[in-house]
């Protein structure tokens, strides 16, 4: 019984963390650039692809330096199988919103874009999907944060 407490306790901890790098009104927004959202949507929707695809630790792997802070690469599988799973596949994905940021609460300045998807999934109709990547020093846009309503 405590054991499955303490992993309970270690999703809603995982949650708590990956959602606050999405709060978007929490954000402090940068002027508008077409060009920077396109890229960070495009590594965001590869990302995702690499999920969708059930390569978990793949997609540990290509996450964000925050992201990995936040979560070991076992939380990670174990809590992205118990959220993904009972899914099934994705059926489609649209972005509705993506809004450049340069400070996210909790996590080193951005830039950021925190990108919302609505997402039909083989077993729920609709969910949103709220996933943000992260610019590095190298230039690319990794993940630094996913979050599932």
């Amino acid at each position: 019984m405590q054991m499955q407490s303490q992993a309970t306790q270690t999703r809603r901890d995982f949650v708590t963390r990956l959602s606050a790098l999405s709060l978007t009104r929490l954000a402090r927004p940068l002027a508008a650039d077409r060009a920077v959202e396109d890229e960070a949507e495009a590594a965001a929707r590869a990302w995702l692809g690499v999920v969708d695809n059930g390569r978990y630790m793949q997609s540990w792997g290509e996450a964000a330096p925050a992201f990995k802070e936040a979560i070991t690469q076992e939380q990670w599988l174990q809590a992205l199988g118990s959220a993904r799973s009972p899914l099934g596949y994705c059926v489609s994905r649209r972005c509705t919103t993506r809004r450049l940021v340069d400070a996210v609460p909790g996590v080193p300045k951005g830039p950021y874009v925190v990108i919302q998807f609505t997402t039909e999934f083989q077993k729920r109709a609709s969910a949103i999907e709220t996933i943000t990547p992260a610019l590095g020093t190298d230039g690319r846009w990794r993940v630094s944060g996913y979050f599932i309503k």
